[in-house]
């Protein structure tokens, strides 16, 4: 399941699993939320993303989460989705980092179209598809994620958003329909 695959005309890589925590490969689970099947529920305590299931189950991926102080916490719902997303860095993130400001998004004018931001591709942060959480509709401004950075699953270290492994975030993309509720917490302490 983590082997290379061809997608939207990317090569993905093979995931050196033998690297990862067991802990964090995509396994089907018990569910230890008691959310209702069809809701996501972030685990930001132990690095976990539940998709809950009928019957008591869960599937349940490991993720890279925010740092301290860039995590988001609460519940909403999943507004859309996107295969091979653009990447429009946030003016905030942009002012902490200027490198990126060749990827700042401006609005064409007149329109509700964007120029700018990181074309689709293997290194592109969003990585192969990209779930973007809304509340109380509002963009949060943070997604659920691929990454080409396999190696951040089980740690904080991004500016906020849900990292996941591509292979595992396409899985989830397939699952998972627009208008899904999700739940992010940091004070669950699930096993």
């Amino acid at each position: 399941m983590y082997g290379a695959i061809w997608d939207g005309g990317f090569e993905l890589p093979a995931i050196p699993v033998d690297r990862i925590h067991p802990r964090f490969i995509r396994q089907m689970v018990d569910d230890p939320t008691g959310e209702a099947p069809g809701t996501i529920v972030v685990d930001t305590a132990n690095h976990f993303l539940y998709l809950v299931q009928p019957y008591g189950r869960a599937m349940r991926y490991g993720v890279g989460l925010g740092r301290a102080g860039f995590d988001w916490a609460g519940r909403g719902v999943i507004e859309w989705k996107q295969e091979w997303p653009r990447w429009f860095p946030p003016d905030e993130m942009i002012d902490r980092q200027p490198e990126l400001e060749d990827y700042r998004a401006r609005q064409v004018p007149g329109t509700n179209r964007w120029e700018g931001g990181m074309q689709p591709g293997l290194g592109n942060p969003l990585g192969a598809r990209a779930l973007y959480i809304y509340q109380d509709g509002k963009d949060t401004l943070y997604r659920i994620h691929g990454s080409p950075e396999w190696w951040s699953i089980g740690s904080s270290v991004s500016s906020g958003c849900v990292r996941m492994i591509n292979q595992d975030v396409i899985d989830l993309y397939d699952r998972v329909p627009e208008q899904s509720p999700i739940l992010v917490s940091s004070g669950m302490s699930f096993a």
